[in-house]
């Protein structure tokens, strides 16, 4: 094992009185992607900051390897005293460093270079911080949030550019698949301390949960200890003195961990109070069109979407979504076509701009409108400081300004907003934005249990797949087409419709839409509309085929996740991690083989 070039050790750091980091330790060695994880408010930037000398702890250690060169992206990038991007981006290039990448990353990352820095946009400037951290190739990145801001395209660009990379990585992010996709390795910062476990986000959450139930357990058997102490004490024969006062002191030590017992974080309580159903029919859209100085941003869309329907909408940056989710709602009429509304239609909004939030109001007045200490919750009378509690927030944060919470908290806020009036239909635009992992947890089952119709506007690659039943996507030129599935759904489908099918579609909405043969000539599709006996025989035996090897990966998974196996038996662990990568294959090529056949049967027998 190479000996590690970024090393901080016992850290500890005090805000205002309250200790944030108590002991917490981070090893980066050469090459090492490790994903730095924690609920909001642990300390994970402030960690990162440290790592990046940006800030200097209370007391620990922190030792860098001589000649390593280290680069931070922080979560909000000052571009502040520069003409241009790229005076911007050259100015991280160091005296040995290609100039050439700068403008070739900004030109990647869709910007000239000689953007104005006063007049960016937030995810322009988070572009911009991105080309800066990544042009000198630096041995050891420390990255904070990267994909705030970034739209789909982006993101995926800036996935494949780190893969790439020979550096060293820690990476903070609330992106489930950038960080499964990325990590190798995983630091969790919890309660001021942290763990490390020789395996990258994809096992991390099962890991953590076993924790949590361990302590749980630890935590019950102490209290059973605890009370039969007292009980021998209270009722027990008198012994020796010395033994009575050994066995009290004993208590006493049992009583004093139970006391300083750090319990895990507090998850949100979050209810969506819902109104009488809607119709069957929620929205029907038919030929609608719009567009802003000649440039259309919708151009001739339907669709059909009906009660419980959950609808995502994705697309570049700039694209349209936000204009599409007017028209579909009836706030924005288009310039052609017509969009009917059902019956007792309640909808609840939330802005990714977070435009109701007023930065001078106080958290109290935001929720109740001022003048009361009530919130009406389902319309019925509920006490500020209760429902604060369900959303996280401290009653000492009753009277601070909205503009003194973290971007976390004001999403916490504007779902609390949301979610207090009574609807059948939710409208959520980028809502995953600044939300910790066990929120989005949370958030992912509030919509899969609303009995209402959602739609969805994220760039939430993972999100997307556990909560929406269909996508619409913006294929560019104002065309916009509808998947069925989640995220993943829809980019196996575009992948595989040939483009003369999607043309003729004429970018209108079609959830029926499914793989098809890229192949041309009428030969070549007679002769695919049959099913060989080696078809049919596997047909039948994939799915066992794919139980056993989920099975595989199951055992692998649960071997790995000892936090203990690498050091204890090193040679089982390359083993096992070995076969766990085969596994994964060989279920990826069954599961697609399956479809492909599943696909071309249902053509056969609908033809």
């Amino acid at each position: 094992m190479a000996p590690p070039i970024l090393l901080l050790q016992d850290i500890h750091l005090t805000f205002g009185g309250t200790p944030l980091l108590e002991g917490a330790d981070l090893s980066v060695e050469p090459g090492a992607r490790v994903c730095l994880v924690g609920r909001n408010g642990s300390g994970k930037s402030t960690l990162l900051k440290i790592a990046a000398g940006r800030i200097e702890a209370d007391s620990g250690r922190r030792f860098v390897q001589p000649g390593t060169t280290v680069r931070y992206l922080g979560q909000e990038p000052d571009l502040d005293g520069f003409e241009t991007t790229l005076a911007y981006v050259e100015d991280g290039l160091g005296p040995a460093d290609d100039p050439y990448a700068a403008r070739r990353l900004l030109e990647d990352l869709g910007l000239t270079g000689e953007e104005d820095p006063a007049t960016l946009s937030g995810g322009e400037a988070r572009r911009a911080a991105i080309a800066r951290a990544l042009a000198p190739r630096p041995d050891i990145l420390l990255i904070d949030e990267p994909t705030n801001h970034l739209d789909l395209p982006a993101i995926e660009w800036l996935e494949k550019e780190l893969k790439s990379l020979p550096s060293a990585m820690v990476i903070i992010s609330h992106d489930r698949r950038f960080l499964k996709n990325l990590s190798r390795q995983s630091v969790w910062l919890d309660r001021g301390r942290t763990r490390e476990m020789s395996r990258g986000f994809d096992a991390f959450e099962e890991w953590r949960d076993r924790i949590f139930e361990e302590e749980e357990r630890d935590l019950h058997k102490l209290d059973r200890k605890i009370a039969m102490e007292e009980d021998w004490l209270r009722y027990g024969v008198t012994a020796r003195r010395k033994r009575n006062q050994r066995r009290l002191g004993n208590l006493h030590d049992l009583r004093k961990t139970r006391r300083e017992h750090r319990h895990a974080p507090a998850t949100a309580k979050m209810e969506v109070a819902e109104s009488e159903i809607s119709g069957k029919l929620v929205i029907e859209a038919k030929n609608i069109a719009k567009a802003y100085d000649g440039r259309p941003i919708v151009d001739g869309f339907s669709t059909r979407i009906q009660r419980g329907d959950r609808i995502g909408i994705i697309g570049p940056n700039g694209a349209g979504k936000t204009t599409l989710l007017s028209m579909l709602t009836g706030d924005l009429a288009p310039d052609s076509g017509w969009v009917k509304l059902g019956m007792n239609l309640e909808i609840a909004s939330l802005d990714q701009r977070r435009a109701r939030l007023d930065p001078d109001t106080s958290l109290r007045a935001t929720l109740t409108g001022g003048g009361s200490d009530m919130v009406m919750v389902d319309e019925k009378p509920r006490h500020v400081m209760s429902y604060m509690k369900d959303f996280l927030f401290t009653p000492e944060q009753a009277g601070s300004p909205v503009s003194a919470l973290s971007g976390g908290e004001r999403g916490r806020l504007m779902l609390a907003l949301a979610f207090a009036t009574p609807s059948n239909m939710l409208v959520l635009d980028e809502p995953t934005n600044d939300l910790d992992l066990e929120t989005l947890d949370l958030l992912q089952e509030l919509i899969a249990d609303y009995s209402g119709t959602v739609l969805l506007v994220s760039h939430d690659r993972d999100f997307l797949d556990r909560t929406v039943t269909s996508v619409i996507n913006a294929e560019g030129d104002g065309r916009w087409i509808e998947y069925a599935g989640g995220y993943s759904d829809m980019a196996a489908q575009r992948t595989a419709v040939p483009d003369a099918e999607t043309a003729k579609s004429g970018g209108k909405a079609s959830k029926a839409s499914k793989p098809a043969s890229k192949a041309g000539g009428a030969e070549q599709k007679d002769q695919k509309r049959r099913l060989s006996f080696k078809d049919k025989h596997a047909l039948e035996t994939l799915p066992k085929r794919m139980a056993e090897l989920q099975a595989e990966i199951d055992s692998a998974q649960k071997t790995l996740s000892d936090p203990k196996l690498y050091s204890s038996d090193p040679a089982k662990f390359e083993k096992v991690s070995a076969a766990l990568s085969k596994a994964e294959e060989d279920l990826a090529a069954a599961e697609e083989q399956w479809l492909e056949l599943e696909i071309l049967r249902e053509e056969i027998e609908s033809a």
